[in-house]
Order: C-alpha cells, then sequence, then structure tokens
C-alpha cells in the first residue's frame, strides 16, 4: 500500500530507526537522515531496516544519506528524533532547506522544544512559512541493537501533539494521525512541554542517589533509588508542574496517575507505582552523574518549566532546588545555557503576549 505523505526521519538512533522502518513498512516515502556515516552505510548496505518486536516487517527507506538537504526536499514532515541537547544544531542545519508549508515534528520536544526551534529559524533568516510541531514524548518503547535493526517493544497510545503556532494544530494533528491514529491534539506547545516526564523523574532521583551512582554496586534506578523519601520530594516537585499547568489553563495528570494510565501500576505513593511496573525491573543506576538524566532534563526539562513559573508568578522551589545543585554539582550553568525566556527569545514577554505568540506565532512589535 503507497501512502502520499513523505516523510524525512533526523536523527538514525533508536526513536529514529524505528520511525523510517515502521513508516516504510506502511508503505510511506521515508527518508532517513543521520550524522554518522557508518548507520548510514549499514542501512544502505543491507537495503533498509529490520524491524522487530510489536511490528515486524524490512522497512526500505527510499533514502538514506548524511546529506539533510537531500533528506529534507520535498518531505511533507520533516521529524527531528534526536536528543533534546541536538535540537538547536538540528534546526541550523535544517534552516537552509526548508520550504513552504512543510510541518517540522520535535518529537519529543522535551521542554520548549519547538519555541527553541522557531527561534534558531528566525534567528537565521528563514523564510519559509513551517509550522512547528512536538510531542511530549516519543511513540515508542524502543531499541536499535546496531545500525539497520529496530525493535519496537511498545507503540503508546497516550501521546499528544501541538504545533506552534496552535493554529495550526488541525494540519499537524491530521498527519500524525493518519500514520498514528491514537495520538491526539494538545492546546498549544505547553500542554505538550509540561507533559515532559522525563524531567520530574532523571534529575531529582538522580542526584539524591549521588553516592551509589559513585559506588562500585550494582543497583536498580527505579525499585531500589526511588525510596519512599525521594518518591515523596519528587511528587511534591511534580505538583509545580501540575500547578503550572492549571495556570496556562492546561490540566495535567500528575505522575503518579500517569503511571496508572501508562502501565496500570496504581499505587498510593510514587515509589510504591514504580515498582509495581514490570517494565523497570532490570532498569540499572547509572554509573556516572555526566549522563542525559543530568545533562539533558536539567537545561531543557526543568529550566524552561522554572522560567513558564517566573511568567505565571509561581516559585517552582523545588524544580530550582534541584536544578541549582545539578549545576553546582556538575559545575555546569545551566541557568544560563539552558531554554531560558531569554535564550528562546522570548524574554519580556507578559501573560498575555507569550499566549498570543503560543496561538498566532507574532511576536509583539519591539520598541
Amino acid at each position: 500500500m503507497s501512502r502520499s505523505t513523505v516523510w524525512a526521519i533526523i536523527g538514525g538512533g533508536n526513536g529514529g530507526q524505528s520511525l523510517a522502518g515502521h513508516l516504510s513498512i506502511m508503505g510511506y516515502k521515508v527518508r532517513l537522515y543521520d550524522v554518522f556515516q557508518a548507520t548510514v552505510d549499514a542501512i544502505n548496505a543491507q537495503g533498509g531496516i529490520i524491524v522487530d518486536g510489536v511490528v515486524e516487517g524490512f522497512g526500505k527507506p527510499e533514502l538514506v544519506t548524511t546529506d539533510i538537504g537531500k533528506a529534507i526536499a520535498g518531505a511533507d514532515v520533516v521529524m527531528v528524533v534526536a536528543p533534546a541537547t541536538a535540537h538547536k544544531t538540528i534546526a541550523k542545519n535544517c534552516a537552509a532547506h526548508l520550504t513552504d508549508g512543510q510541518i517540522v515534528i520535535i518529537h519529543p520536544g522535551a521542554t520548549c522544544g519547538a519555541l527553541e526551534f522557531r527561534h534558531v529559524l528566525d534567528q537565521l533568516g528563514c523564510t519559509a512559512r513551517v509550522a512547528v510541531a512536538e510531542t511530549n514524548s516519543l511513540i515508542y518503547a524502543c531499541r536499535s541493537p546496531k545500525p539497520g535493526h529496530a525493535s519496537i517493544l511498545g507503540i503508546k497510545d497516550d501521546l499528544v501533539v501541538a504545533t506552534l503556532p496552535a493554529c495550526e494544530n488541525a494540519r499537524a494533528l491530521s498527519v500524525m494521525q493518519e500514520a498514528f491514529p491514537q495520538i491526539v491534539g494538545g492546546k498549544n506547545v505547553i500542554e505538550t512541554s509540561l507533559g515532559n516526564a522525563n524531567a520530574i523523574m532523571h534529575p531529582t532521583p538522580t542526584l539524591l542517589n549521588t553516592s551509589l551512582i559513585e559506588s562500585r554496586h550494582d543497583w536498580l534506578y527505579y525499585w531500589e533509588g526511588i525510596t519512599p523519601t525521594i518518591g515523596a520530594f519528587t511528587e511534591a516537585l511534580d505538583k509545580e508542574r501540575v500547578e503550572l499547568g492549571k495556570a496556562f489553563d492546561i490540566d495535567l495528570i500528575s505522575i503518579r496517575e500517569w503511571y496508572a494510565k501508562a502501565y496500570g501500576a496504581k499505587a498510593d505513593t510514587l515509589s510504591e507505582a514504580v515498582r509495581l511496573n514490570p517494565a523497570y525491573e532490570k532498569i540499572k543506576g547509572q554509573k556516572e552523574l555526566r549522563t542525559r538524566y543530568l545533562l539533558e532534563d536539567i537545561p531543557t526539562g526543568l529550566i524552561p518549566m522554572i522560567e513558564l513559573g517566573d511568567m505565571m508568578g509561581l516559585p517552582m522551589e523545588r524544580m530550582w532546588l534541584v536544578a541549582k545543585l545539578g549545576q553546582m554539582i556538575l559545575g555546569e550553568d545551566f541557568f544560563n545555557t539552558g531554554r531560558t525566556m531569554a535564550n528562546l527569545g522570548l524574554e519580556g514577554l507578559n501573560r498575555e503576549q507569550f499566549e498570543h505568540y503560543l496561538e498566532t506565532g507574532e511576536k509583539p512589535a519591539q520598541g
């Protein structure tokens, strides 16, 4: 079966290869871009991507390349599937190649991924009329054991997509639902941004388990690392996220309610809930602090939530404490280098101006 939508997948890691393989099996025309020549060569050598798990088949993208311009040319959808710390660089590399009518989807956007991507395009003078969307999570639980192989362990049914500007939501949603009908539309990119569970579940438990991480012991991140005290603090931190959603007139479920919905792990505490999730049974804790749990999930997760809280007059005390502790322990400068309102080109906007920008893509006139 042939589908008319042409997809450019930017990023050949776990999620990128899974999407390229699955969409190709569905009958879509797919281009896959990756920065690593070895990955591209391996996929081209075998003629496509072997997909197993809940999806079985051999996906044959029409192009696998290290040339991002060739991947994007003629695509209807440009799907960015990469760590949040790479979004800015990818936006810079895409800017000269985007054309009117394309939809860019940051999958997932972490917190404020679409806002950052749009700002980079504006900085570089990209005049292409494109909608920039983001999802709150990756559609799959997946892994790529080696280039050209993708194992899709599960496909999520609670994914949300939203677009900047929000007036383009319907168009982005219709394209996504063509391939994944279970996806729903969000109010705007703040709803998807505040659905970033990694920002809640990664920095706090990681920092509070520093001694375990730097010990010689093997340990289980969720089953042993999220003790009753750490779980209770994480739940209190999560309440700041939920309250921030309310300030933007967005109803968010708590992280504990999310575990009940996504995994059937119903419990009275977060610590108990993660132990009821068999998917977490064998997930080991880190052996070093400098991992994406801090280096990605603080600057592209907690920092923009803190900044949004400042705009709305909410203190975000626990998020600030965790972000500051992570910054000091790692010797980083997250509060300057992360996704701040200044770094997103949104410094000085009040709520009314910000929400107008979310809806229309139009910023207030300067001066």
